[in-house]
């Protein structure tokens, strides 16, 4: 059993694809696809055990891959990667700059290293990685370039200092659509919404209540996949996508256009993708399946 992509065989065969953050949540899922579509995939992170994992199980799924642990915040340590990437494996066709973390905290109690590291993570690491790939490959033989931000539409109340770095890097990808366009590089963004990752199971136990009822403001009255942002990503790193630049599409069900003074009754005919065949159900979400008190009508 292998991914079950909605897209064509071998989409991108013989293509080298950096993805970053892709030891786990959306990072790993799209390395999975992207290398079932047949891309040779380059991942990269911080902690050498994830990354291992995540090669071992497209290895054994029949893909090709490669990682490199490196902290996109130094820019000598990525402009170093880069380059070996480039000498080993040879032009980079696409990167999909999804590294990014933050922790939830108002404005009032952020100090001014927490905030600095939030912004260097998901803005300027960003930033960093795609300037060297574009200069050390694609500006030679273009590409596509697809940067993950988050649903900072109207603020991000408990996490300004995250909204405020991906409001920059929806900035940062218009601009360089602009100004790498020229080179035949295309840059785009995609905003997810909620989506039942890995990564909701970092948060402090206080904030489970509030992750439970994300749904309940989401029109369609559910949480995202995995699967459904990594669709996205591959559908804008494919040739279908060549006429597309400098845009940020929302991925989250309609609840970034919602209002207070619109009701949401209970929806129906709302069904997830899930074609990652080795996705695992947030260990938060699973223990609310098991509680009787627990409305799982989504």
């Amino acid at each position: 059993m292998g991914y079950n992509s909605i897209y064509k065989e071998n989409l991108f065969a013989g293509q080298n694809i950096i993805v970053t953050g892709g030891g786990s949540g959306i990072g790993r899922c799209a390395a999975h696809e992207l290398s079932a579509l047949g891309a040779n995939v380059i991942i990269v992170g911080r902690k050498v055990e994830k990354l291992q994992q995540v090669a071992s199980e497209i290895e054994e799924d029949g893909g090709r891959v490669d990682y490199f642990s490196c902290d996109i915040r130094e820019e000598d340590n990525v402009k170093s990667m880069v380059k070996k990437i480039v000498a080993k494996h040879g032009h980079v066709s696409g990167l999909v700059n999804n590294a990014g973390g933050q922790f939830p905290a108002p404005l009032a109690s952020i100090n001014q290293k927490g905030w600095e590291t939030v912004v260097r993570t998901n803005l300027t690491g960003g930033f960093l990685v795609a300037r060297e790939v574009y200069s050390q490959s694609m500006s030679k033989n273009g590409g596509s370039i697809v940067n993950i931000v988050a649903d900072m539409w109207g603020g991000m109340p408990g996490m300004g200092h995250s909204g405020a770095a991906r409001a920059g890097m929806v900035n940062f990808t218009q601009t360089a659509a602009i100004e790498w366009g020229t080179s035949g590089v295309r840059v785009n963004a995609i905003a997810p919404g909620w989506v039942a990752t890995s990564g909701m199971d970092t948060y402090p136990p206080h904030m489970k209540p509030y992750i439970l009822s994300l749904k309940d403001a989401v029109p369609l009255k559910r949480m995202g996949t995995e699967s459904e942002i990594s669709s996205v990503i591959c559908f804008l790193l494919s040739e279908g996508a060549n006429f597309i630049s400098g845009d940020c599409i929302r991925i989250d069900g309609a609840a970034s256009q919602g209002s207070r003074v619109w009701p949401l009754p209970k929806a129906k005919n709302s069904h997830s993708y899930n074609g990652f065949h080795r996705a695992t159900t947030p260990k938060i979400f699973q223990q609310a399946e098991t509680s009787p008190d627990t409305d799982n009508n989504s």
